[in-house]
Formats: structure tokens, sequence, C-alpha cells
């Protein structure tokens, strides 16, 4: 039985701070195909170049997103996070919630005797008020629901 060969070390490196290019093989721009620095698996570089080649090679977009393997509003995110942010701004975001937002006993509570003082108060005024009360930004309207279930 043949064992697997151990893992490239640098695509563990690109993996471990989530710079690995998940679409590697889509990339088709002669860089990254006739020079060895360019790496198509590192997406901070093929991030950099894809923008660089319409910057300052003057490439359309259409050819750009052609060589690069994206879609347009692909191109025009990353270009937006760029010029936000400058080179960090390539890194790709952790997507989801930033962080655990939970609606406490407390907020039920008072949601509760909030909907049983005015069985009309309606949703935005409730969670305002909520934000108000609790600080922070309002909660959406159906983690409230859940949690009054």
């Amino acid at each position: 039985m043949s064992e697997d060969p151990p893992p490239d070390p640098k695509t563990t490196f690109l993996r471990a701070r989530g710079l690995l290019h998940p679409h590697a093989e889509k990339v088709r721009d002669e860089l990254f195909h006739s020079r060895p620095f360019f790496d198509p698996r590192d997406l901070l570089q093929v991030r950099y170049e894809m923008l660089r080649r319409h910057r300052v090679d003057g490439l359309s977009i259409p050819k750009v997103v052609e060589r690069f393997g994206v879609s347009r509003p692909t191109f025009y995110h990353v270009e937006a996070a760029y010029h936000a942010r400058g080179l960090p701004g390539l890194v790709p975001q952790k997507r989801g919630p930033k962080g655990p937002r939970r609606c406490t006993p407390e907020i039920v509570a008072y949601a509760r005797s909030r909907r049983k003082e005015d069985p009309q108060l309606s949703w935005d005024t409730l969670l305002r008020e909520i934000a108000h009360q609790f600080g922070g930004e309002p909660l959406h309207r159906r983690t409230v629901e859940r949690g009054l279930a």
C-alpha cells in the first residue's frame, strides 16, 4: 500500500493562513505559468497581480477576470477592498458573524413584558428599544423571535 506524499510546505503555509487559493487551476494568466516566482496557489499574490494587470498593464476587466478565473463582481470586490485597506484588504475575510450575539434571558424577559404591555408594538420599535436599553446594535428580528419561542 502506497502512502500519500508529505504535503508541500508552501501549501501548508498558505492553508494555515487562509491564503490557499481554492481554485488555483482557474488562473490562466501567463505570468503564473511562465515564471516560477508566480504561484497560482497564493491567493494574495493572485489578487494583487489581477489588480496590477488591470491598473498598470491596462488589461481590460473582461480580459483580467477571464485570465484570473474570477467573476466581475469578485474583481470589483477585491478592488474596493484594496482601495479601502491596502494590501491587507486582499486577504480574505472570515465570513459570517464576527462574534457571538446572544439574546440574553434579560432581553427575552424585556421583550416579553413590552409585547404584553403593548401588543401593537412594532418589531422595529421593540428592536430599537432593546438596543437602547441593553446597548449595542439592534438584534435581528428573528433572533428575538427565537428567544420568545
